[in-house]
């Protein structure tokens, strides 16, 4: 596709912004003196300079998004860029899909880009709202990432006329996000298909090994769930008619009990092959080629083998484009800290681009949670994005507390506008054309696997 070119902030949007992150600056240097530490960490954040402004709408620090990092002149980038070559699970992927993961490499050595789930189509107060955000709301910037959940597209659900009406509004903010350049990252919460009971039904151990037996009815019906996803991806073009790219992350939490496909329920060979499984039938079968694929074990604690539980029931190298991680480690910065550098090292050591795919403290009222729980762990380690997870729509409803990031009104609200105003923290606009392949970074094709 061509790329995604963001429109020009007049020259008073610049001085405006530019005045406000000024000031969110002062403030954050009084602040960052008397804060105290969240869930057992003291290090103090580092006082960086502003963020810089984007030249141009969503093209900061040149096209190729490279470049140092202000917040941090040590933060690891061990390579020339123009020797950095990396290798995707789909050896004709798209040129945009190559290009965003060329970018997702990329981009670590900048900051992060922060992200939250469900963040277009529904905050705490609103919902389906055009142009709603509860991030945009706060700070006046749509996140660089949105994710969503593709399972009612795929599953039993898909038939159901709320469930239709819910699909067409995933759609259309998935599209809505391409436009301004931001990225798309998907998650699975598939219904069992075996029990009929949703994800967390973890009744039957043999849900996964139905599935993998051809001819089967499970094999069968699984398969069409897969072809929904399949219909969905190569559905979905951006307006001069190029497929978006996404970040599909299926199975996520594998490491947990909680899920029919999770560790209680499968084994380690039953898991690999209904990864590779799933890979095929989109990729070879299907000729879906915009997915990048995503691995998310759950990293909550510090672990002895933070390496070994990051690569558990790993599908092999060849099946796996980026490495995620979901975080729930509440307030426990020790541990955060602990998987980030863990992460951060075997993304180098495997060529692959890393993120935190799903994080947050549910009903959280710290109001220094985003310098303490997020800036301090992140400062140092090489992370292409931190994802919140979702905020509920409640309405009126104020005793449902299921919120995992910032909306107007919470506590935390002037403290996500200096984690903002930090330059190691990405948003939409701060965001290079995302979709344009990095200068000096190449995406090559190996021999198709198909075993």
């Amino acid at each position: 596709m061509l790329p995604v070119m963001l429109p020009m902030q007049s020259f008073g949007d610049s001085v405006r912004r530019f005045l406000r992150l000024f000031c969110a600056a002062v403030c954050c240097i009084g602040i960052a003196v008397s804060m105290p530490a969240c869930g057992g960490s003291d290090i103090e954040i580092p006082s960086p300079p502003l963020k810089p402004q984007p030249d141009g709408g969503g093209n900061q620090g040149g096209e190729d998004g490279g470049g140092t990092n202000p917040d941090n002149p040590d933060n690891p980038e061990p390579d020339n860029p123009e020797l950095v070559r990396l290798t995707m699970v789909d050896p004709v992927a798209t040129a945009e899909t190559k290009a965003l993961y060329s970018n997702l490499w990329a981009v670590a050595a900048r900051g992060f880009m922060f992200g939250h789930h469900d963040d277009l189509w529904y905050g705490r107060y609103w919902y389906d709202e055009p142009g709603g955000s509860d991030t945009k709301a706060v700070c006046g910037d749509y996140p660089a990432v949105f994710s969503v959940d593709l399972a009612s597209v795929m599953d039993n659900r898909a038939s159901y006329d709320y469930d239709k009406r819910e699909n067409a509004i995933r759609r259309r903010v998935m599209l809505e996000a391409h436009a301004r350049g931001e990225v798309i990252v998907a998650c699975c919460h598939l219904n069992n298909p075996v029990t009929g009971g949703d994800s967390w039904n973890n009744s039957n151990d043999n849900v996964v090994a139905s599935i993998l037996t051809e001819g089967s009815a499970q094999h069968t019906a699984y398969l069409g769930w897969l072809d929904r996803l399949a219909d969905f991806a190569l559905d979905l073009k951006a307006a001069d008619g190029t497929l978006v790219p996404f970040v599909f992350r299926p199975y996520h939490e594998h490491t947990q009990t909680w899920s029919w496909w999770g560790s209680k329920c499968t084994t380690e060979e039953q898991f690999i092959a209904l990864w590779r499984m799933t890979v095929r039938h989109l990729r070879d079968t299907r000729g879906v080629h915009n997915l990048i694929y995503a691995v998310s074990p759950q990293m909550d604690g510090e672990y002895a083998d933070a390496k070994g539980r990051l690569l558990f029931r790993w599908p092999g190298d060849e099946w796996v484009d980026f490495i995620g991680m979901d975080c729930y480690h509440g307030l426990n910065t020790a541990a955060f800290s602990s998987n980030l550098k863990a992460i951060s090292a075997l993304s180098l050591e495997k060529r692959k681009p890393c993120g935190v795919t799903e994080t947050g403290q549910e009903s959280f009222t710290n109001e220094d949670y985003w310098t303490r729980c997020l800036l301090t762990p992140l400062t140092g380690q090489r992370v292409s994005m931190v994802v919140m997870w979702r905020n509920k729509y409640v309405g009126p409803n104020e005793s449902d507390k299921h919120f995992y990031s910032v909306y107007p009104g919470h506590p935390s609200e002037e403290n996500f506008r200096i984690m903002y105003s930090r330059s190691r923290s990405l948003f939409s606009a701060d965001l290079p054309p995302m979709y344009r392949m990095v200068e000096g970074v190449t995406v090559e094709c190996p021999d198709l696997q198909t075993t």
